[in-house]
């Protein structure tokens, strides 16, 4: 929806804007009201389904900090009772069914994202922290049906893109999946009367049901709540968000390391370099417009942000060690201290170790077929050397006096194998 000719004059809403993360809002002009008048909380929601979120709900964590920065305060909703269910919005198909235990270790890996992005110092603004299996799990399903169910039409639930789409697809919707709405609707419901959130935020396939959490609100409490939603990010180059050759962009370090993500957002592609410096650093948005105008050197700006956005997950010191870590590889060839590493038994290489053994053993390729492939093509090095030899055997006389071999793959991959 275009806000452009909206007279906004709260300073949250309008950077919001500025950014491009105001998609759609069920009243933009009383939420602009609200919020001049005072701090509000608001919350936004994020299944549990892996140990980590990954980059696509990087914009969501952005939101929230923006409103940490002008006195508002967030609520994480980690739906540990949701994902029993599994949201349906945008999936073709049923989620694997996780259990309880499952979910709660999810969460505590989670959390640890939320914690380093965002700031946990300010009592007003720090995050609070929810789990919708507290009130979820304590529901009588007659009492629920009667109190709740009452207030939704299947007519209008089968209008949601959510239902909608998997239908039209001939895709199967559980009767457990279709109740999904209803329970998000509810979760805005508790965290109005327990915490005055007014509002719920997210993204643009969560319309649905966002405008079912308003709605419920205003037919049990007879209360004005808002819903707002983000864009839908789009690459330029029709991938989607978030997805890498070694797979997603995970937030959590121990499952992407700081620096693959700072290669991750080094390699954005040209046109969609000033939509991420607006997105995924805290660089005003006309600073960016001016550094996209004056600095024509676009690798210059792709390093600006994959440092800012490196900063913000994994703080400053990991960005400026994997930029000197890119140019050590990069530029002069060398040894990167912060490249991926694959660590080596001693023992192990004293009959040594065939290279197609190696690098499919350590996944740095998935077949030996695709390694003869890469040293047919001359894209292998050891050691900045071509490599030629499919037959190669590595041994100890490979490695530096201090142990440790570079392996290349292509202009982008690179690995450290170390002896221990």
């Amino acid at each position: 929806m275009d806000y452009t000719n909206c007279s906004m004059k709260n300073a949250f809403l309008l950077e919001m804007q500025e950014r491009g993360y105001l998609n759609q809002c069920t009243d933009l002009e009383k939420l602009d009201s609200v919020c001049n008048k005072q701090s509000i909380t608001a919350y936004i929601g994020f299944d549990c389904t892996a140990s980590s979120l990954h980059v696509g709900s990087l914009l969501q964590i952005m939101v929230l900090k923006l409103m940490q920065k002008y006195g508002h305060r967030p609520i994480i909703l980690l739906g540990g009772g949701t994902t029993l269910i599994g949201d349906p919005s945008g999936k073709d198909s049923t989620r694997k069914i996780l259990n309880q235990k499952e979910i709660k270790n999810n969460i505590k890996n989670i959390k640890q994202v939320f914690t380093k992005v965002l700031d946990t110092s300010k009592n007003k603004t720090k995050p609070i922290f929810v789990d919708n299996y507290d009130w979820l799990a304590k529901l009588n399903y007659i009492d629920f049906l009667r109190d709740v169910g009452k207030h939704f039409t299947i007519n209008k639930m089968l209008t949601f893109d959510s239902v909608k789409l998997r239908l039209e697809r001939e895709q199967s919707l559980s009767y457990m999946e279709f109740n999904y709405m209803i329970l998000q609707a509810y979760d805005f419901y508790q965290l109005f009367k327990k915490n005055k959130c007014i509002l719920q935020i997210g993204g643009s396939d969560q319309w649905g049901n966002i405008v079912s959490g308003v709605e419920l609100i205003r037919r049990m409490l007879k209360k004005e709540s808002y819903g707002l939603t983000t864009p839908l990010i789009t690459l330029s180059s029709g991938a989607k968000m978030g997805k890498t050759e070694k797979g997603a962009v995970w937030l959590n370090e121990k499952l992407f390391s700081s620096y693959d993500y700072w290669q991750f957002w080094r390699n954005t592609d040209d046109r969609d370099v000033k939509n991420f410096l607006n997105f995924f650093t805290e660089i005003k948005s006309d600073e960016v417009n001016q550094l996209i105008e004056s600095e024509k050197n676009i690798n210059k700006l792709k390093i600006l942000l994959a440092n800012e956005a490196t900063k913000i997950l994994h703080g400053e010191a990991a960005a400026k060690k994997a930029e000197k870590t890119a140019k050590e590889t990069f530029v002069s060839g060398g040894f990167g201290s912060n490249l991926p590493e694959i660590k080596i038994k001693k023992d192990d290489l004293n009959q040594g170790i065939k290279i197609l053994d190696l690098l499919v053993l350590n996944k740095v390729m998935s077949s030996k077929s695709e390694v003869r492939r890469a040293i047919k093509s001359n894209a292998l090095k050891i050691n900045n050397e071509v490599l030629t030899d499919e037959n190669k055997v590595i041994s100890k006389n490979d490695f530096a006096s201090d142990k440790v071999l570079k392996i290349s793959f292509g202009k982008k991959k690179h690995y450290l194998i170390k002896i221990i």
